[in-house]
Parts: structure tokens; C-alpha cells; sequence
């Protein structure tokens, strides 16, 4: 039998070591597969996202690239870009960034840090900036004691609480904010005694795309960095995303984008035979 072959590539992203942070699966392909094809390929991998490069024919970028979850293509995936970038990169050691065109996202760049970590980069993101809003069924499906809701028209829900040992603490009703369909929930706090030392900490839940919580969401962070270098008044911080496997970032507001730092690690390299 003659098969067709897919090479895959497994790293866990925003994370210093293996079976931190948050893994997904990398794919780059000559040309575009159909969508039924790709998505079945990224349930078959199972993670929170299986990102999918294909060479870029216009002068925008290097890569054209597309996200999916077990259920769904989504608009926005930080850590599955951050791990493309980690990808590419380590195949190419004389370059120091690779460009992504998006379709919902516009261009994203990852480049490396430039300090002596060479597994640890630099990625540009938009800027998803929230506004107050309440939430009632919202807060009540999450709990806890919430001292600020935001909101953005484009499925996120900023629920900001009154420290750090809250956040941990949320036990979510699931059903519940599954029924509000593909919305990620994102609950933070300042991180003042909070055991990972971070400026802020959160966590990130996204049960109507098929994750109940995310380890570590670099989108989300394109709402928390608004949100946070507004009230810490300054433009950088360090994030800790409290989930099973945890994960730092370090994030910079600068203007309409936002840069995120984090390393990543290769944990698996296969093929896909079909």
C-alpha cells in the first residue's frame, strides 16, 4: 500500500521543560488539504490546537497558517503559532524570524529572543482590548468572588477576581458555559503572594470549542495585556496561567499589539500516513 506522509511535530509551548506549558501539533504542508481532511487531522492529534503551514505565495509572509481544535477552526492560536515558530526555526538556524499570514488574524511574526536560550522567542500579536460589561451568567457559571467582568463582541469574557487564590480555586460549571457557545473565559487576578512570583495570574477556559481548560492561551493574553498594563500602569509584565501544567509568559503592550515571550520544547516528530 502506498501512503501519503504528513510529517508532525509535537512541542509543548510557553513552557521550560517537557509536559508543561501547552502542547500542540505542528504541520507544515506543501499545499492547502481539504478542510474536512485537516480537521479530522487535528482530532486525530487530539490537543487544544494542531496549527497547519503552507509556504506563502505573496510577498506578506513566510507561511500561510491555519488553526484547529479537536472540533473546530478557530481565528486566533498563540501558543500553536509560538510552537510553528519554534518549528521553523529550529530547522533554519540562519534566520532569526519567520512572518505568518492568518486569515481573521493578520500577520504574526515570531523571532527569537536574542538571549542565550535558543529554545525561547518573541512573538507579535493584535491587541484585544475589553470592555466593562456585566455578566451575570457568566460569573455565576464560574463562581468565586469577581470584582470586575469585561467583554468583546468576538467571544472573550474578562472575569477579573480579587486575588490569585481565587482563581486557582474556580471549580466551573462546564455545561453551563458550554452553552454559551465558543467563548473563551478568561479569569485573572493580580498575583501579589501568588506562589509562581508572576504579575498576574490566570486561567482559561474554552468548553464550547472542546477544551474545558486551557494550559496556557497566548489569545487570551491578548485581552490581559490591555486590561493589565492599563491598571499596573506600566507597559510590561510577567503572566502565569495557574492551569494542571502551567505556563509563563512575559508580555508588552505596545500600542495595537502585543509581544509575548516564552520557550518551547519538541517532545514528539512523526508522520501522518493517509
Amino acid at each position: 500500500m502506498s501512503w501519503r506522509r504528513f510529517p508532525v511535530t509535537r512541542v509543548d509551548a510557553f513552557a521550560d521543560r517537557a509536559f508543561s506549558g501547552n502542547p500542540a501539533a505542528v504541520m507544515p504542508l506543501d499545499e492547502w488539504l481539504s478542510d474536512d481532511l485537516l480537521q479530522a487531522m487535528a482530532a486525530e492529534n487530539n490537543l487544544s490546537e494542531t496549527a497547519f503551514l503552507v509556504p506563502d505565495e505573496s510577498d506578506a509572509a513566510d507561511y500561510e497558517l491555519r488553526w484547529f481544535t479537536p472540533g473546530m477552526e478557530v481565528a486566533l492560536c498563540g501558543h500553536a503559532t509560538l510552537a510553528s515558530g519554534h518549528v521553523l526555526l529550529s530547522a533554519a538556524p540562519w534566520r532569526n524570524e519567520m512572518v505568518f499570514r492568518t486569515r481573521k488574524a493578520g500577520i504574526l511574526r515570531v523571532a527569537r529572543a536574542g538571549d542565550d536560550d535558543e529554545d525561547r522567542y518573541r512573538m507579535s500579536l493584535p491587541a484585544y482590548p475589553a470592555t466593562p460589561k456585566s455578566l451575570p451568567s457568566i460569573a455565576k457559571a464560574l463562581g468565586g468572588d469577581i470584582a470586575e467582568t469585561c467583554w468583546r463582541d468576538d467571544g472573550y469574557a474578562l472575569i477579573v477576581y480579587r486575588d490569585a487564590a481565587a482563581v486557582r480555586a474556580l471549580e466551573p460549571d462546564f455545561r453551563a458555559l458550554r452553552a454559551g457557545g465558543d467563548i473563551a473565559y478568561i479569569a485573572t487576578a493580580p498575583g501579589d503572594g501568588d506562589p509562581s512570583g508572576a504579575d498576574i495570574v490566570s486561567r482559561v477556559f474554552v468548553p464550547g470549542a472542546g477544551i474545558d481548560e486551557d494550559p496556557v492561551t497566548g489569545s487570551a493574553h491578548c485581552v490581559l495585556a490591555p486590561y493589565w498594563a492599563a491598571r499596573l500602569q506600566r507597559d510590561h509584565f510577567s503572566a502565569y496561567q495557574a492551569s494542571a501544567r502551567g505556563g509563563h509568559l512575559a508580555c508588552r503592550l505596545d500600542g495595537d499589539r502585543v509581544e509575548l515571550s516564552g520557550a518551547c520544547v519538541t517532545t514528539l516528530t512523526g508522520e501522518f500516513l493517509l
